[in-house]
């Protein structure tokens, strides 16, 4: 079955609302582990709008799963990162204004930060992913630069506005997996995914993990944290192919 790993970035935005303590994010990661989930996410932006140097020391420490930190290629996070020694580091775009992360990671723009930020990241022993558009020039660029794992984002099969769009969104995902697979990369998806639209993309067999994050920290709002990650590996386990 693909692996879950939950984004915990949410319960520090509402943490950071207030300026508050609270909520945790390290309760909601162990909650999140006691409910089965397989690693946990989270996101280090150079503004520090949610998660904090504290909260990746504390997660470093108390995680048992695994932990996957996504960052830009800032020389500040790197450094932060690099000493946190996270399991996973998975590169991303990142722009100031930005509510959430919009669109892939363009590696052909970027390759010479990319490669320098691989080659640190990768003497910490720290696997380095990329967060990617389902593109296969994009999927042969990371390849070519040394990349082995890669996470596609999801954002368009998600967000298709009828069922003919979704299709094509997913036959292009496919297309994007299949081509990884080729290039023997470990493939992750995410970004956008909730308990309705998750089951087609977690029936993709050569996936090895999904991101979710904002999908659960909703529902938990209303039922709790570990009740949200249980009904979002139910929806992961019992998914099917999209017809």
């Amino acid at each position: 079955m693909t692996e879950l790993n939950v984004n915990i970035d949410h319960v520090a935005t509402v943490r950071q609302a207030r300026n508050a303590q609270y909520p945790e994010p390290v309760t909601a990661a162990a909650l999140a582990e006691l409910a089965g989930a397989d690693g946990v996410t989270c996101h280090l932006r150079a503004d520090r709008r949610h998660i904090h140097e504290r909260d990746l020391e504390i997660l470093r420490q108390t995680v048992k799963t695994r932990l996957n930190v996504e960052i830009s290629t800032a020389q500040d996070v790197l450094g932060v990162v690099m000493e946190i020694a996270p399991d996973i580091a998975t590169i991303v775009p990142e722009r100031p204004e930005e509510v959430t992360t919009e669109g892939g990671l363009s590696i052909v723009n970027n390759k010479d930060a990319i490669t320098t930020a691989l080659n640190l990241l990768s003497e910490r022993d720290i696997r380095v992913s990329v967060f990617i558009d389902p593109d296969l020039m994009q999927i042969k660029a990371a390849h070519h630069i040394g990349i082995r794992a890669i996470e596609i984002n999801t954002t368009r099969y998600c967000e298709a506005r009828n069922e003919d769009s979704r299709s094509r969104e997913y036959e292009t995902i496919l297309d994007s997996v299949r081509m990884a697979e080729k290039l023997k990369m470990r493939i992750a998806a995410g970004h956008a995914l909730d308990y309705r639209s998750v089951g087609p993309i977690a029936a993709i067999p050569q996936l090895t993990e999904l991101n979710i994050g904002h999908s659960i920290i909703a529902r938990a709002v209303l039922v709790g944290m570990e009740r949200a990650v249980r009904e979002m590996i139910e929806a992961i386990r019992f998914g099917e192919p999209l017809e």
